[in-house]
């Protein structure tokens, strides 16, 4: 349940319901044959025609390459996520879900927001089992510097839309939304979704909001 509620795969620019974006053709190694006015020559296609003796006579093919894909992952990982084993839970969701990109061959980018300033586990690099390991040793602690952090993603996205600009870009945001206020927030420009961890009795619910204003999708951990 999980996992299909944490879909890596991002959505397209037609919309959260859209199919994604059909690989566009070039000249890649990978991806479904189709034909074309030049590339590599078709030579089974062409044999069936017959011996060809000029140029007209080749039939040429073309391979689709299908875009990246990128999830960037921001985990709130302060002192408020220890009550009411919000961090552990979450933790055990995140297991699913880097799981899920290993097996996809996605690429991830991971920034933890705890302790003074956020930092960064993994920067745009494939999915990897040892992601498993740096999720069994974190823990929470310190404040909140989840301002701090979304405001590095949208620096970091922006860079690599420069270098990678068919790449199809997801963000994941696992927090409890705790924060003192919520001024004016980074626009990221992808297609996000927001885990909301707070329990307890008393809840302030600005996870909520806060995925409002970055115009992402919001789920609460419970929900999932």
């Amino acid at each position: 349940m999980a996992k299909k509620a944490l879909g890596i795969r991002p959505r397209s620019d037609a919309g959260a319901n859209a199919r994604p974006r059909a690989g566009r053709l070039d000249n890649g190694r990978q991806g479904k044959r189709h034909s074309a006015r030049s590339g590599s020559v078709n030579w089974p296609g062409t044999l069936l025609n017959g011996r060809p003796t000029v140029r007209a006579d080749l039939l040429f093919q073309l391979r689709t390459r299908t875009p990246h894909e990128l999830l960037l992952v921001i985990v709130d990982a302060s002192a408020s996520t220890r009550r009411h084993q919000a961090l552990s839970d979450a933790k055990g969701l995140l297991a699913q879900l880097f799981d899920d990109a290993y097996r996809q061959r996605a690429r991830l980018a991971l920034l933890t927001a705890s302790g003074a300033t956020p930092k960064w586990q993994v920067q745009g690099l494939k999915a990897s089992k040892g992601l498993s390991l740096w999720l069994d040793g974190l823990g929470a602690g310190g404040g909140t510097p989840l301002l701090a952090a979304l405001s590095q993603a949208e620096q970091w996205l922006t860079l690599r839309r420069k270098r990678f600009p068919a790449e199809q870009q997801r963000l994941l945001v696992v927090t409890d939304g705790r924060l003192k206020d919520l001024p004016a927030l980074p626009v990221l420009d992808c297609p996000g979704l927001l885990i909301d961890i707070e329990r307890g009795p008393i809840r302030l619910g600005r996870a909520q909001q806060l995925a409002h204003a970055l115009a992402a999708d919001y789920r609460h951990i419970d929900d999932l």
